[in-house]
């Protein structure tokens, strides 16, 4: 059934726009007029789609980008409804009702269509690019071909929740700090471009020797005040040339490796890939999905080129029939607690729980450190900026002191 994007007024004579399923644009102003909205403008499928292309890049930046917390509410919201029983198609059509965000309205459509001539609903999903993560996809696929759609959806859910909270949560707890950085450079920006050159230049006229530290503080200001597109430019230059080091093979597999070893944010790093290892293989696992794919998918997913190595490593020595905890072992990069509790779950026949319980570990660990590292980022920074303040207050005024003393003197 297509989607209409469509201009209407409401009953109080607002302006309104939206978008609806129906089989026609006759049967659109039925469905509207039923709910007392009067249709005033509505365009086709095809020209719909061609709207949102036209206005997709403004809208990824206005609330339009498509993001795991949307995602997450859909498969929870679809969940319910297979789990009640209604069919698939169904389903798909009230979620295109209930989802608000209109791309979003868009993907569920376009699926729903899909699966409405024939097609299996993760190749539905696979079809609409980067909404659905391979992952998903083949966490839906292993569903349906189990029977176990409703229960995949549920874990699905859970796992998107997860994921999302955990994001949201590391961004949440930097946002103070980087705004506070933020807030500082333009200060300092100012103080050094505007503020310090006008007050220094009453020490042009001045006998006074002045500190070196009013020396070092003029000098400074001096170079950033006339070169500071220097600075910008060879600071956006250097930042281009790494990100395009970065993007080879050859720089990002350096840089995963070094990225591991750096001094407290090599561990956390580390922390934030093991959990989403764990816990990934776990949600694939329990889905049905074999061991081998599971591995092939974990290892996209994983965000480093040194762990997916190792995942690589483990993949063929579950070939050649060795278990998963002997090459994480020998890899070095896993922590023991990772391969000792695989081993045990390989030995138990529990290896889904026990990389759980390595997830939920390892999550609180991620959570503590970061609380931890931003409680002490604050204070650091309010030093740092005390510091800085100080020593500008006293280099400028210890010349003032001494011109007042030689002019109190005379």
């Amino acid at each position: 059934m297509p989607v209409f994007e469509y201009k209407a007024l409401d009953a109080r004579g607002k302006s309104i726009e939206g978008l609806k399923e129906a089989d026609s644009p006759k049967t659109l102003r039925q469905v509207l007029r039923r709910e007392n909205v009067f249709l005033t403008e509505v365009l086709g499928q095809k020209e719909a789609a061609a709207a949102a292309k036209r206005d997709v890049s403004m809208r990824r930046w206005v609330g339009g980008r498509i993001n795991a917390g949307d995602v997450a509410i859909t498969t929870r919201q679809l969940a319910v409804l297979v789990g009640a029983g209604v069919p698939l198609v169904e389903a798909l059509g009230a979620l295109v009702d209930q989802v608000d965000h209109e791309r979003m309205k868009r993907v569920v459509s376009d699926v729903r269509q899909r699966v409405n001539e024939g097609s299996p609903l993760a190749d539905a999903m696979a079809a609409q690019g980067k909404v659905f993560s391979n992952l998903y996809v083949n966490m839906i696929r292993a569903g349906e071909s189990s029977g176990a759609l409703e229960l995949v959806l549920v874990r699905l859910a859970d796992f998107t929740e997860s994921q999302a909270r955990l994001r949201s949560k590391i961004v949440g707890t930097l946002t103070y700090p980087a705004a506070m950085l933020g807030i500082a450079t333009v200060i300092m920006g100012i103080l050094f471009t505007v503020v310090i050159p006008k007050i220094t230049k009453i020490f042009d006229d001045s006998k006074v020797t002045l500190p070196w530290t009013t020396k070092a503080l003029i000098g400074f200001s001096t170079t950033v005040h006339d070169y500071w597109w220097l600075f910008f430019l060879l600071a956006a230059g250097a930042v281009a040339l790494f990100l395009r080091w970065r993007e080879t093979p050859a720089g990002r597999a350096v840089w995963d490796r070094r990225v591991l070893t750096f001094p407290i944010f090599g561990s956390l790093i580390r922390q934030i890939a093991i959990a989403r290892f764990s816990r990934t293989l776990a949600t694939l696992l329990k889905s049905g999905v074999p061991l081998l794919t599971s591995l092939d998918i974990v290892r996209n997913i994983v965000g480093n080129v040194r762990l997916a190595q190792v995942i690589d490593e483990s993949r063929e020595a579950i070939k050649e029939g060795e278990s998963i905890a002997a090459p994480l072992k020998r890899s070095g990069e896993f922590p023991p607690l990772v391969y000792h509790m695989v081993a045990i779950g390989e030995r138990s026949g529990q290896l889904e729980e026990m990389l759980t319980n390595v997830a939920n570990a390892y999550d609180a660990q991620v959570e503590t450190k970061v609380g931890a590292l931003t409680a002490l980022l604050e204070p650091f920074m309010i030093v740092g900026m005390g510091v800085a303040v100080a020593f500008i207050v006293f280099s400028i005024l210890m010349p003032i002191l001494q011109i007042n003393t030689l002019a109190g003197g005379s």
